[in-house]
């Protein structure tokens, strides 16, 4: 799920620089990070079977400690494939063409320093709360999964949205969208409703940490559903200055 959502998002972000914007050296790193996505989503499928580093051991003593309390032994199950695993350094490289091709679209700008960072973080940050909504979902029907990784998300999510925000105020930025010399279209409204987005973002953030600490399965359903509301707030915190600032 997560290979397809973010390999559709490079092919939309290639396609739009092809057709709006053309920039050959942007649009090579573009191209060759759907190719690898897509590569790491195929190896994915065709080496589901064979499981990960490590699985097999994990159930069997989880398998052994349910014994020990309850007397029942379950069967070990056969691993149903053999071969190698997927290589998730796949993913990373998918990652990393994608950020080249970041950094090299902010450096061409009129403001490249500043472009860029916003560019940088940003990425980082919408990566971070979109990983962490479809990661929750796994957990909706893997209840006994690790909390911790999704956590980690959330927490990387809270890490960027600081410097995303911060940037997106540095002159020019949001604050002349507030203070009405960048017109908005809205009477200020957009301004606004961007404000409400960013504080909205940190306090679903937060909300959710708050909820994975507790111990109940219900507390992963609630984080699920507050990242559900955090990735719109989020994108609106991110993508309604960048349209603003963009015409300024």
């Amino acid at each position: 799920m997560m290979r397809i959502t973010f390999g559709l998002s490079a092919l939309g972000a290639l396609a739009a620089g092809l057709v709006f914007d053309p920039m050959i050296a942007r649009d090579v790193f573009s191209a060759a990070t759907v190719m690898v996505a897509a590569a790491g989503l195929a190896q994915s499928v065709q080496r589901r079977a064979v499981g990960v580093r490590n699985q097999r051991a994990l159930s069997e003593e989880r398998s052994q400690r349910v014994a020990e309390m309850t007397g029942i032994d379950r069967a070990e199950k056969a691993k149903s494939a053999d071969g190698p695993e997927f290589d998730p350094r796949l993913d990373l490289l998918a990652g990393l063409l994608a950020l080249v091709g970041v950094l090299i679209s902010g450096l061409s700008s009129d403001v490249p320093i500043l472009t860029t960072g916003r560019l940088f973080f940003g990425s980082l940050f919408l990566g971070a709360v979109t990983a962490a909504m479809l990661l929750g979902h796994w957990y909706l029907v893997q209840p006994g999964l690790d909390r911790r990784f999704l956590a980690e998300l959330v927490r990387w999510t809270g890490i960027f949205w600081l410097p995303v925000v911060g940037l997106l105020l540095v002159p020019t930025g949001m604050q002349s969208v507030l203070s009405g010399a960048i017109d908005d279209g809205w009477g200020g409204m957009l301004g606004w409703f961007w404000v409400a987005c960013a504080v909205t973002t940190i306090a679903l953030v937060g909300a959710t940490t708050a909820a994975l600490r507790e111990r109940q399965y219900s507390a992963v359903m609630a984080a699920t559903g507050l990242l559900y509301l955090a990735i719109l707030t989020a994108f609106g915190t991110d993508l309604v200055a960048r349209a603003l600032l963009a015409s300024a």
